[in-house]
Parts: C-alpha cells; structure tokens; sequence
C-alpha cells in the first residue's frame, strides 16, 4: 500500500496541535474561541430533540412490541435487510385457544358457545392490533428512526468538524500571540551585537502565524454556517414529526374504537346467553352504578310473594318456576321502592316475558322473589317485562 508520509506527518501534526490546545483548554491555560448565543441555542435545541426522539422512540417500539426478544429479532431483520416473518399477535393466539377449548367442551353447550364468540372478538381484536402496529411503524416509528440515523449523524459529523476547526483557529491564535510576544522582546532589547537578522526571523514566523489564522478563521466561519443551516433544520425536522404524531393519534384513535365497538358488540351478544353475566359498560353521563346486580336485586323492594308452581318429584327450579307462574298483567309494583334505571344500549328480546329497550330511555324497575339476579321487571307506560341488569344504569 503506497502512503503518502508528507500528508502522514502532516494530519499528525494537525492532531497533536489540536491535542495540545484542547488539554490546554482544559487546564485553563489556553483561550476558547466561544460561538454566539443564538449557536448555543440551536446545539442545545438539536441535543434535547434527539434525546426526547431517542426516547419516544424506544417507548412506542415497547408498547407496540411488548417482548424484547421479538423487538431485538426485528431489529436483526432491518438491519440485514429482510422482510421481518409475520408474527401471531397474543390477542390471536387466545382466540386460537379458546376456540380449540369450545371444541372441546362441546359448541353447543353454554361455556363453549361463550368461548366461540369470546374467541371470535379476541381474534377480530388482535387484527385490529396488528393494523395499527403496521400503520404506527409506518407512519411514526420510521420518521423518528431515519431522523436519528440520517439527519441526527450528518449534523454530528459537521459539528464534530466545526469543533476540529474551532481547535485549528485557536491554536493559530495562541502562535501568533507566542510570535508577537517574542517579537515584542526581541525590539526591546538594545542591538549591540547585530542582531537583526534574527529579528527578521522573528517578524517573518509572526507574518506566518497571521497568514495561518486568517485561513483557519475562514475555514471556521465556513463551518459554522454549515452547521448553523443544518441546526436551523430541527424546526423542519419538528413540523415533520407533529405530523407523525397526528397520524400516530389517529391510527391509535381507530385502534380503541375498534375495540370498543367489538367488545360492545361481545357484550350484547352474551347479554342474550341464559346465565351469562356481563359487567356494566363505562358510560359518559351520569356515572354507572357500581352495584354488583345481586346487590341491586336485593336493594330493590319486591312485590309480595307468588306461589311457586312445584315441578314433578316435588323439586322447583326458583327461575324457571316464577318465570311459569308470573303473569305480568297481575305484577303490581310496590307502592315505594320502586327505581328508575337509564338504557345503556337497545335491547330486543328473546320471548314475550320480555321488555324491549332502547338507548338512553328511562323506565321504572323492580325486583321479584327467586328471580335470576341479573334480570328485573321493567315498566315503561303500561308495557311490562323482564329487563337485563346489565343493560341497565340505576339511578338514585
């Protein structure tokens, strides 16, 4: 390999020189040529903004991805540029085992079909997750990552020549504060002995000194708007990534909304299961009760007893019998006690003991003895009819 020794020596030089003057900055032995306040301003705007990027960065990528392992997998995939394998989300995979369980327990009987449609949301859930882990990556991650990794390591290398030149510049001033010194010492002494060819020397090396720091000052100044133009860019880089952040709020935006409307729909469907019990929705105004429906039922005064029609061999089914023996156009309700409850959502229903419900209406409720604790009488005019709790939000 042919090197070349003069520009060897030289770059080795220009590294001592500038080694000398930064462990001389150091030691406060040496003077720093100092960048204005508008500068500063722009280094320390760059430095809190890739430090904040670095951050949201890695923070979104763990809530996207979760496990860390998968994270560092995908990393290697980018990196060696392969298409990263589609990965089963956990929301899918419990949808596969639920539903291989209803298989097994039997689809037809209720805890099986209940993990059918259980299963079904849970997959139709971990889709939605995998579209908006696609569209964030796409639309936000990727942004962040090729600021870090393009913008962010160009404004590094030129700021990391600028502070190479600032050395150079201020090396030059410390010779030529060193030529005129002993320039100066050398015409104060009286020449009796013939000495001015070496002052001569002396003038020509401080002639040298200036002519090297007019050229390291203008390599400097050339530098510094170099950087200062790629600094002024963080506020394009800024604008940049609020439109990310806007794309990313509607991507997750959808993301919840889906899962809201699935899990709603979920929450009907089982609603209409015998036995099955569904928790209350969070609604917006008034907030929901938090009575649990045994506790409802129990608070709720009950009308006087009705006889309970024995089943055969003597044994009765407390639901079954009152649903058989209650006949709702002789159910009086009580003279107090009775509540109000607000319609979370409609309700149509199963058989003719039923009340249908619709959205946001008010109707009158009450409680009957043997009941099932999730179901109430409800009235609305002179229509009257067995009510889900679940539907329901009771009012004081």
């Amino acid at each position: 390999m042919d090197f070349n020794m003069k520009k060897l020596a030289s770059d080795a030089g220009v590294f001592f020189s500038r080694a000398v003057q930064f462990t001389e900055e150091k030691l406060g032995q040496a003077e720093k040529t100092e960048l204005d306040a508008h500068f500063e301003n722009l280094l320390a705007r760059a430095d809190t903004t890739k430090n904040w990027t670095e951050k949201i960065l890695h923070q979104t990528e763990v809530l996207l991805q979760p496990n860390p392992s998968a994270r560092v997998e995908e990393f290697l995939y980018e990196k060696l540029d392969r298409k990263v394998p589609s990965r089963v989300t956990n929301g899918e995979l419990l949808a596969q085992y639920m539903m291989e369980a209803a298989n097994d327990f039997g689809p037809g009987t209720p805890y099986g079909k209940t993990l059918l449609k259980v299963g079904e949301t849970q997959k139709r859930l971990g889709g939605a997750e995998r579209d908006f882990m696609h569209s964030a990556s796409v639309s936000f991650l990727t942004p962040l990552r090729n600021f870090l990794e393009g913008d962010w390591r160009t404004i590094t290398k030129e700021r990391r020549i600028l502070e190479n030149r600032r050395l150079d510049l201020d090396a030059c001033k410390a010779r030529l504060k060193k030529a005129k010194a002993a320039e100066a010492k050398a015409s104060a002494v009286p020449d009796f002995q013939e000495t001015r060819p070496r002052n001569f020397i002396l003038s020509a090396s401080a002639s040298a000194a200036e002519h090297e720091l007019r050229l390291a000052q203008t390599e400097f100044d050339r530098q510094a708007e170099v950087t200062r133009l790629l600094l002024e860019g963080i506020s394009s880089t800024h604008v940049n990534h609020l439109r990310c952040l806007h794309e990313f709020v509607e991507s997750q935006t959808t993301y919840y909304a889906q899962g809201y409307q699935f899990m709603l729909d979920l929450q009907k469907q089982l609603g209409r299961f015998p036995g099955t019990f569904v928790g209350n929705a969070e609604s917006t105004s008034p907030p929901p009760a938090t009575t649990s429906p045994t506790t409802v039922a129990a608070t709720i005064p009950a009308v006087p007893i009705i006889p309970v029609v024995p089943t055969v061999g003597g044994a009765s089914n407390p639901a079954t019998a009152v649903d058989r023996a209650l006949n709702l156009n002789d159910v009086k309700p009580p003279a107090s006690g009775t509540r109000k409850a607000r319609v979370l959502y409609d309700y149509e229903v199963a058989d003719s003991s039923e009340l249908a419900l619709l959205a946001d209406e008010l109707i009158t409720v009450y409680s009957l003895p043997g009941m099932d604790p999730d179901w109430l009488i409800g009235e609305r005019g002179n229509q009257k009819g067995k009510v889900p709790v679940t539907y329901l939000e009771l009012l004081s």
